[in-house]
């Protein structure tokens, strides 16, 4: 006979894994463990705390800085969950582990699976142009993202969206796919859906220094890696002058500057990055050296 109450341990990091959490107790799911990932100071914490939230609601949770530790495997094997759950928890998880799991491991990724697959999803949409992301609810398996999928909700990218922004989309789309498949996760009776890996594609993690900016490029290229890695992200960066420049906010513009050539110019007091194609990013927020700048503090630039 099914349990009323399914008991999980649960992989969890960030606003996904904050707002699934929430979704699984609310869905009357026992979390008996969470583990989560200590804050890096080298790192921009723009998010939700999966700690706090677990402090919120008395769960125990652990920090292990290694998820294939024999230490944490007892440990889950001591709570013996019906389901493992991951939620933007940043390490793959053991198979061995997966397999304490008496009615399945599932993760949630920020992609319409089977594309996209790997690390930081939301990024590589955004720089690729692409119209529409979501988020996929999949089991896990050896591979990265390679299990069935269970549920998928697709969001829009609208032109000018920023990762940081899709992401608040993505967090929403996660919470929905979670509570739409948990009844008939816990009722034993989920659909599973093949996840094609021929027919997607796999990427790794960004480092800052993927965020240089190529003015030869096209514009629309520039601009997506913009909108990929603006701020809360490390931002995309040129140097020019002797000096280091960040984007910190810009828009496509519809002028056209075939007569100047690739990089920063003032024109009519105004920013503008003039790209290859003889388009351009209207700069709106720039900084330089650390601080914020205007046209006005740019006047010479060479």
């Amino acid at each position: 006979m099914i349990s009323e109450k399914p008991v999980a341990v649960v992989f969890a990091y960030h606003n996904v894994g904050v707002r699934s959490i929430k979704t699984l107790l609310a869905r009357g799911i026992h979390i008996s463990l969470v583990v989560t990932h200590q804050d890096n100071p080298a790192e921009t914490i723009w998010f939700e705390s999966v700690a706090d939230l677990c402090k919120e609601h008395g769960i125990e949770t652990l920090t292990p800085a290694d998820p294939k530790s024999e230490e944490l495997y007892q440990r889950v094997a001591s709570v013996a969950p019906d389901f493992i759950f991951s939620f933007y928890y940043r390490h793959m998880l053991p198979v061995t582990l997966l397999a304490l799991a008496k009615r399945g491991a599932y993760n949630l990724h920020g992609s319409l699976l089977p594309k996209y697959r790997g690390r930081v999803p939301v990024n590589w949409a955004v720089l690729h142009g692409e119209t529409e992301t979501g988020a996929t609810l999949h089991e896990m398996a050896a591979k990265p993202d390679a299990g069935g999928i269970v549920g998928q909700t697709s969001v829009p990218i609208l032109p000018d969206d920023t990762a940081y922004e899709v992401f608040g989309k993505l967090a929403v789309a996660a919470e929905q796919t979670l509570w739409r498949a948990l009844p008939d996760l816990i009722a034993g009776k989920i659909q599973v859906q093949p996840n094609n890996l021929a027919a997607g594609s796999y990427f790794g993690g960004r480092k800052p220094e993927d965020g240089r900016i190529d003015w030869s490029q096209p514009a629309q290229q520039v601009y997506n890696l913009h909108r990929a890695v603006a701020p809360p992200y490390p931002g995309a960066f040129f140097e020019q002058s002797g000096h280091h420049f960040i984007i910190i906010k810009a828009r496509l513009s519809d002028l056209s500057f075939s007569d100047l050539p690739p990089g920063l110019h003032v024109v009519d007091n105004a920013l503008f990055g003039v790209c290859g194609d003889g388009s351009a990013l209207r700069i709106i927020e720039l900084n330089r050296d650390g601080k914020t700048v205007t046209a006005s503090d740019l006047h010479s630039l060479h």
